[in-house]
């Protein structure tokens, strides 16, 4: 049936028991489609519809169930949310107990190895034996689930509980899309058994933790009681697992992942035979589950080796928590030998990798402040072993973190390390707080360089408004100020820049210009040759354009194109200095963000000495009278440039455009009033030619920016 069948309405006049046979068709084959979709997109991960068509399909289906009622099945897609609220959670006895494995705590090589020596051991391998084939898969950090399938349909989800008894939690389960309500066997050669036991991880991924948080953080702000943020993604879907409205559990979003089994049909009653733990997975994808696709098979201790490293090694990209891989003895036989020690299975074994997240005391809160400028509110820890490193700092991010967070001194907390992300704190242990520490606020001056802090609106970050003088600012300073767009200082390289700083050379921009050859020739990878090469390159920059020197003070929220605009419109770099809030609105395309950023950097006393200095240093410029944007021959035009021109660099005509007022975007547009194309034209020069914009050449552009009113015809 095609998806155009799925919409098609029966014939008027058709009788009631026609147009009910046609109705249960049509949701028959809806359900099948959709359910096929979901299996695509949850397991295989390769959808097969739309979202939109998707959405179609299911309103469709909603809509003919909404007429024929008779026809709703608890297994119907529309099912997953629903039911009553429920008082409590009943008890379920687990038909086969829900058992744990043995954690391998050596989290180096050695634990693969340790595991794999037992079980040859256990085997009676001895050293001329082959390799044992196992199974490896992920060690999920969620919460374990046992599903169970009567006739191919849900009939009970319960937690693992103690091993043999867990609640009954079915209502919310029905809510995970990843988790089939009804098993096919369309895509197997393998019989759905009568009775199937899946035993699974409950789970949420990083992007949907991210966005529930996000979600629980507007409600807090909007004033909703009993609004909080969630620790971690395992903490999280537990609650939603746990939750006694299902409505409730189906806006959290879970997903899920197979990894065993528990009561199962026996093959003499007809159920499946299995020789590997690896062809009962398979089987188990076949039916509609979600199998991780990093479980694999391997060989003997190095391929758990391997297996360990390799896993490691993507960890931190996974979309979901894990703590850890899992070894299984491969052959089902096998298994049987080995059998079971106390409540655990001999033939696998948990090997975890460093705990990402541990407990400890925050013992102060410092603010540090970063090469732009920006301060950062830090705990100071006391010294704990975490991610596989000791971590003695944790970044609160702001002061908002820090506030919802309501991280104070002396409080316990949850830190958390993901391989090199910087350590952060999760969530304090309030039960464990001794005493009411007041808030942490950001302080209103940088503790650097004592210069304004300030926090413009719309930002959650304070920055240091002493850029030219703020010591933790230095190198960025220096290496902004010298870039080819700025003073085009070309020998003045991050490396040099850190030796200057780091032995205390240069303090500001100013020194630069006082450096000599006996300071800069001792220097690593310097020698005298190259000690000349920089104070030619020094020399060298003195003479540059005003718009160049402002772009290269670092100013925020000032680039290239706004330092363009004030100098055109100012004309002279004392005249922008002594301008007013209100007189920087006037220039073009500058707001009251730009403005306020302008007048606070001018107005620090310090900026202004810097400025003064490098003036005395020799630093100078061409100034002019005034020349408003609006006078400007291209003013409120747009240009885009392509290809090589045949005398011109790119740099040098996009000056000549932004002199006569226009501005050079990098993609062509409806809005776009020319190109420039030369050699080599590429796409931009096609969609050019098919919107009919004006295309010219290096002539034409000659013309263009020399002509009164800017227009031309264009050529090329």
């Amino acid at each position: 049936m095609t998806t155009a069948d799925l919409f098609a309405e029966p014939s008027e006049g058709e009788p009631a028991r026609a147009a009910l046979a046609a109705a249960q068709a049509r949701i028959l084959a809806l359900r099948q489609t959709l359910q096929e979709h979901a299996y695509r997109y949850y397991v295989l991960d390769e959808p097969s519809l739309p979202d939109a068509e998707y959405d179609r399909l299911f309103q469709s289906l909603q809509a003919l169930e909404q007429e024929f009622p008779d026809l709703v099945t608890p297994d119907s897609p529309t099912q997953r949310v629903g039911g009553q609220v429920l008082e409590g959670f009943a008890t379920v006895r687990h038909a086969r107990p829900m058992l744990s494995i043995r954690t391998e705590t050596d989290t180096q090589a050695s634990g693969a190895e340790n595991f794999d020596a037992r079980i040859r051991r256990e085997l009676g391998l001895g050293t001329e034996a082959a390799e044992v084939e196992y199974v490896t898969e992920l060690k999920f950090d969620g919460l374990a689930m046992s599903l169970r399938y009567e006739n191919g349909f849900l009939v009970q989800a319960a937690t693992r509980g103690d091993g043999e008894t867990g609640e009954d939690v079915t209502q919310n389960i029905r809510t995970i899309p990843s988790i089939p309500l009804a098993l096919t066997s369309n895509r197997s050669a393998r019989a759905v058994p009568a009775v199937l036991e899946v035993r699974g991880e409950v789970y949420m991924r990083r992007d949907d933790f991210e966005s529930l948080n996000e979600r629980q953080r507007q409600r807090i702000a909007a004033g909703l009681k009993g609004e909080k943020t969630f620790v971690n993604p395992r903490n999280a879907a537990a609650g939603a697992v746990r939750q006694l409205d299902p409505g409730i559990a189906a806006q959290r979003p879970l997903s899920f992942f197979a990894y065993g089994l528990g009561d199962v049909t026996p093959p003499d009653a007809g159920g499946p035979v299995w020789q590997s733990h690896y062809e009962m997975l398979m089987a188990l994808r076949d039916w509609g589950f979600p199998v991780a696709e990093q479980t694999a098979c391997v060989q003997g201790a190095s391929g758990l080796i391997a297996y360990h490293q390799r896993i490691g090694a993507l960890r931190d990209t996974l979309p979901y928590d894990i703590d850890g891989v899992v070894y299984k003895v491969n052959s089902l036989a096998l298994q049987s030998q080995l059998g079971f020690v106390t409540r655990e299975p001999r033939w696998a074994v948990a090997h975890k990798y460093p705990a990402q997240e541990q407990m400890t005391v925050v013992q102060a809160i410092e603010v540090q402040v970063g090469r732009t400028g920006k301060l950062t509110p830090v705990a100071k820890l006391q010294p704990v072993f975490v991610g596989g490193v000791t971590v003695t700092n944790a970044t609160l991010h702001n002061e908002d973190e820090a506030r919802r967070k309501d991280v104070r001194v002396g409080d316990t907390v949850v830190v958390r390390r993901a391989g090199d992300v910087i350590p952060e704190v999760v969530s304090v242990v309030l039960e464990k707080r001794l005493h009411e520490a007041p808030w942490f606020t950001m302080p209103h001056q940088c503790p650097v360089c004592d210069s304004l802090a300030v926090r413009e609106e719309g930002e959650a970050d304070y920055r240091c408004t002493g850029g030219l003088f703020c010591s933790a600012q230095r190198k960025q300073a220096m290496l902004h100020f010298a870039q080819r767009r700025a003073m085009d200082i070309e020998d003045l390289g991050d490396k040099l820049v850190d030796q200057l700083v780091d032995a205390g050379l240069v303090q500001s921009l100013p020194d630069l210009y006082r450096l000599e050859l006996a300071t800069l020739a001792p220097l690593e990878r310097m020698a005298e040759k190259s000690a000349q090469n920089v104070l030619a390159s020094l020399a060298r920059s003195k003479s540059t354009t005003l718009p160049r020197f402002l772009f290269g003070l670092g100013i925020r929220h000032v680039g290239e194109a706004t330092a363009k605009d004030l100098a055109r419109h100012f004309g002279s770099l004392d005249a922008l200095m002594a301008a007013s809030v209100d007189q920087l609105l006037q220039v073009r395309d500058v707001g009251p963000v730009v403005a306020h950023s302008l007048r606070t950097f001018f107005d620090q006393p310090h900026n202004r000495e810097v400025v003064e200095q490098l003036r005395a240093c020799g630093v100078h410029w061409a100034e002019g009278p005034p020349t408003p944007g609006a006078n400007l021959p291209l003013a409120g035009k747009t240009y885009v440039l392509t290809g090589t021109l045949p005398t011109l660099s790119r740099e040098q005509a996009k000056e000549m455009l932004e002199a006569a007022g226009a501005k050079v975007a990098g993609s062509v547009s409806k809005k776009t009033h020319g190109v420039i194309a030369g050699a080599e034209a590429g796409s931009k020069l096609e969609k050019a030619l098919a919107l009919g914009i004006p295309v010219l050449d290096e002539a034409g552009l000659m013309a263009l920016v020399q002509s009164e009113g800017g227009d031309s015809d264009g050529s090329t």
